[in-house]
Parts: structure tokens; C-alpha cells; sequence
């Protein structure tokens, strides 16, 4: 991580912990940062979809800090950042879908490495999803499902134990919406 990206990765996490901690509001506060943050990004480079959440992978994981450094449910901080993402990105169609996954898997990544609760972070990004397929106007079953296995994928390239935790937290019903994962996670998924 640059200097550069380093300093900025600070602001965001001392702002959301500012805001957190000013508003009490988790979720709409980071709803509110992120989607900003996210609209002018898309404005000022012209990336959509994975392309951006790979550019603020970084911002990310300052939030994810943010959120646990505030002492705040790392659940509902999650929530906020996925539908303050997906509302930011305005992706519709096919495209909701890849990008839904690419967000799961980032989100993922970064919560472990960040030493978070990979459990919370799992249930918060489906519940964002949920919240956030209504508003994208995309059939919620389907984007919860691919939140799911793009999250399960991450997660069992990290570890079998991760995998696990991963997959069990997002296996069921989501705020009433069921979650089908049907491909395999990983090819070389070792035995316990």
C-alpha cells in the first residue's frame, strides 16, 4: 500500500469511526459516506461493476475497521457498506450479478483480513444485498444466491475454516429471501 493510499485508507476509516460515533445511525451513516464516495468515483474514472470495487477495496477495509474500532455490529456496518456500494455502482441486469459476487468475495477477503467476525460480515453483506436487489430492480433470490457463492468462494480460498463458517452463515433464508448455492466451492476442498 502506497503512502498515498495509506493516508487516504486513514481518513475513511477515522471519518466513518467520526460519524459512527457522532450519529449512532451504522447503517445509514455509512449508506450515506459510501454511496457518495462510490457515485464520484464512478463519475470521475468511468469504471463500473468489479473494476470498482477493486479501486476501493481499500476503502473497503477501512470501513470494515472503522465499524470495529467504534465498537459498533459489524453486521449492520456491512450492510450499510454493500447497499451504500451497489448504490453508488447503479449496476442493473447481468451485470448486477457478477459485480454482486465480486463485492461478496471482496468483502469476504477483507474482513478476515482485518481479523474481523467473518460470520457477521457474511450475514450483513446478504442482508445489503436483500435490502439492495429491490432497489437495483434485479430479483433478490438470484442476487442474495450470487452474494452467496461468491462469498463461499472467497472464503474456501482463505481456508477450509473459513469456507465453513462462510458457507454455513449464508446457507437458508435471508430476511425471507432463501439462499440456493448450488455449484461447488472449491475443487481441492480438503476433508476435515
Amino acid at each position: 500500500m502506497t503512502t498515498t493510499t495509506k493516508g487516504i485508507v486513514e481518513s475513511v476509516k477515522d471519518s466513518i469511526v467520526g460519524l459512527i460515533k457522532g450519529t449512532g445511525d451504522i447503517m445509514n451513516t455509512i449508506v450515506d459516506t459510501i454511496s457518495g464516495m462510490v457515485t464520484n468515483l464512478v463519475k470521475d474514472t468511468g469504471k463500473t461493476g468489479a473494476a470498482v470495487i477493486e479501486s476501493i477495496k481499500d476503502v473497503i477495509g477501512a470501513t470494515i475497521r472503522g465499524v470495529v474500532e467504534a465498537g459498533k455490529s459489524l453486521e449492520e456496518g456491512v450492510k450499510g457498506l454493500v447497499i451504500g456500494i451497489l448504490k453508488g455502482l447503479k449496476v442493473t441486469g447481468e451485470e448486477a450479478f457478477s459485480t454482486i459476487a465480486t463485492l461478496a468475495g471482496t468483502i469476504i477477503k477483507t474482513t478476515v483480513d482485518t481479523g474481523a467476525d467473518v460470520v457477521a460480515a457474511t450475514t450483513g453483506l446478504l442482508k445489503g444485498v436483500v435490502h439492495s436487489a429491490k432497489e437495483m430492480g434485479v430479483d433478490a433470490e438470484k442476487a442474495v444466491s450470487a452474494a452467496a457463492k461468491g462469498a463461499i468462494k472467497a472464503a474456501y480460498e482463505i481456508s477450509v475454516e473459513v469456507g465453513d463458517k462462510v458457507k454455513n452463515a449464508a446457507t437458508g433464508t435471508i430476511d425471507g429471501v432463501k439462499v440456493i448455492v448450488r455449484e461447488p466451492f472449491s475443487k481441492n476442498k480438503e476433508t476435515k
